[in-house]
């Protein structure tokens, strides 16, 4: 074989001479493409490898920036009193969301992680255009108030500023606070001191027996002369609307924090043994359990992220916005509310009459609803937290941006949704692992009850329609999931057209039982809605 023929090895290990060229150059164009994928799924790799690579550095890098700043905050102090982590976006709100509530290795439920962060319109007020609706509604308040001023001068020639209806409705305050002081002191001096003597007194490493049972006996009885105590008060005393919300409102969230308190810790008492030298005290300090019945949270925690001053005009600001949406909500229900329902209880109601008053009502009780949710949510609790100095300001989210009803009940109300989901869901999941829409329904009962029942309280008559949409329509579209914008938009309409059913059937009711006589003289007369049953023309004759 001559010396320019010479064998090269082909891809299946036998040798091959040069001879055919058109073969040559085929096989040279597979072996070039062959190597042109190889180089660039290798240069591809390359890419993806140094990309996360470079994510994962760049995210050490702002973590340990983060970290030093946290730092120099904690020896120098900001002027504005706000942590760095405070003031600064979510970079990715998927791991925001994961630093919140971390899947446990052992496959149960997250738990609820407290961090410094402040609420969501606190950040959103600092962007100027969302700044400019917030004054807007400011602008509205003074033209409500000017619409006041020069309604009385017109029409009565002198000033009319006695505020009747926040005065009715606000009225027994004295009965309230008195009240107030003795729940409080009653979770002070007889829930701590019981839960300590119960704590230390147990045999550690024994199970459930006696004691433990007459402890919770005990607490359960609590409880329950907690629930019926305030009922009693609210019925001897015939405390008006606004003053049974407080001290309802109240009531409900005292037991919360109570129960909160003893679920956290319990746990921890019962497991408790000789030989375990790593654990602490079995029963908090008293300190920490008083700080707990202030700050504006209901998950019981030993420690929670503070910040490191007080900022008092905050405080003062949030306080006044308070008393702004009171004065918010006095005008929309005098100028906007009170015409409309005003001659319910005086004559039939027509259909036509009922529709036209529903919708007439949906706009100011959807505002309604926005101001209790701003003087609530935000301006109080966030007063309260900076008093106490908590740092953890996510009260809500921006449930006005659901698309479902599911995410829309998870994000209006954090703090309860968050014990909610904490004492009943959780520990319900444990007790029926394979039945998590049982522990779901179950939320919605509890939610359900705790809300008609602060209308009962306030209204003084049971009238469930809250309670029958809240576990019919509201438990229903939990189901459904949207995710584009007309879902929001959905879910707004049910939001509005609902507000305004619940005002005017509500308002209705109310007028009626001012107005219509009893129909009997027992119990039922609670159970029975006036509105349905009232004989306009005894009434007339």
């Amino acid at each position: 074989m001559a010396e320019g023929n010479s064998n090269r090895p082909t891809e299946n290990g036998f040798h091959k001479t040069m001879g055919e060229s058109g073969e040559d150059i085929t096989w040279l164009k597979m072996q070039s493409q062959m190597g042109y994928h190889r180089i660039k799924s290798q240069a591809q790799q390359l890419k993806q490898d140094l990309r996360q690579t470079v994510l994962q550095e760049l995210d050490a890098l702002v973590d340990g920036f983060l970290e030093d700043v946290e730092q120099m905050e904690g020896k120098e102090g900001l002027s504005n009193n706000v942590s760095f982590s405070e003031l600064r976006p979510s970079v990715s709100e998927s791991r925001h969301e994961s630093m919140i509530r971390k899947k446990r290795e052992d496959g149960e439920l997250p738990d609820k992680v407290f961090m410094p962060r402040s609420s969501v319109l606190t950040d959103l007020f600092k962007i100027k255009d969302v700044k400019t609706i917030y004054h807007i509604f400011v602008a509205i308040l003074i033209v409500f108030s000017l619409n006041t001023l020069v309604y009385d001068l017109i029409n009565e020639g002198r000033l009319n500023l006695n505020f009747d209806l926040i005065r009715y409705g606000m009225g027994k305050f004295s009965k309230v606070m008195e009240l107030w002081m003795c729940m409080n002191l009653s979770t002070l001096l007889v829930v701590y001191p019981g839960f300590y003597y119960w704590s230390m007194n147990r045999t550690p490493g024994q199970k459930i027996g006696g004691y433990d049972i007459a402890g919770a006996c005990c607490y359960v009885l609590y409880q329950l002369v907690f629930l019926v105590w305030p009922i009693h008060y609210i019925k001897e005393n015939a405390l008006p609307p606004g003053s049974s919300i407080i001290v309802t409102a109240e009531q409900i969230r005292l037991m919360m924090k109570v129960h909160a308190f003893v679920r956290e810790n319990i746990t921890k008492v019962l497991a408790y043994k000789k030989d375990d030298n790593n654990q602490g005290p079995l029963c908090p300090d008293f300190s920490k359990y008083l700080y707990f019945l202030f700050i504006p949270t209901l998950v019981y925690r030993d420690s929670y992220p503070r910040t490191q001053s007080i900022r008092w005009s905050y405080v003062v600001s949030n306080f006044g916005q308070v008393l702004a949406c009171l004065f918010y909500t006095y005008y929309i229900f005098e100028r906007f509310l009170v015409p409309v329902f005003r001659n319910f209880g005086r004559e039939h109601i027509t259909a036509k009459a009922l529709i036209l008053s529903v919708f007439g009502s949906m706009l100011p009780a959807t505002l309604v609803l926005v101001l209790g949710f701003f003087a609530i949510l935000h301006s109080w609790f966030n007063a309260f937290a900076e008093m106490m100095t908590f740092a953890d300001r996510m009260f809500y989210k921006d449930w006005w941006n659901s698309t479902s009803f599911a995410n829309y009940y998870r994000t209006w109300n954090i703090v309860v949704h968050d014990w909610l989901y904490t004492y009943i869901y959780k520990d319900i999941s444990k007790l029926f692992p394979q039945r998590r829409s049982l522990a779901m329904a179950c939320v919605f009962l509890i939610s359900a009850v705790a809300h008609e029942y602060v209308l009962i309280m306030c209204f003084k008559f049971f009238y469930p329609v809250l309670f029958v949409m809240f576990m019919g329509a509201g438990f229903g579209f939990i189901f459904f999931k949207g995710v584009g914008r007309g879902w929001n938009v959905f879910l707004w309409l049910m939001l509005i057209m609902g507000n305004g059913m619940l005002m005017c059937l509500y308002s209705l009711e109310w007028y009626a039982r001012q107005r219509c006589p009893e129909n009997t003289d027992n119990f039922l007369d609670y159970l029975i809605p006036r509105s349905w049953t009232c004989d306009f023309e005894a009434m007339e004759s």
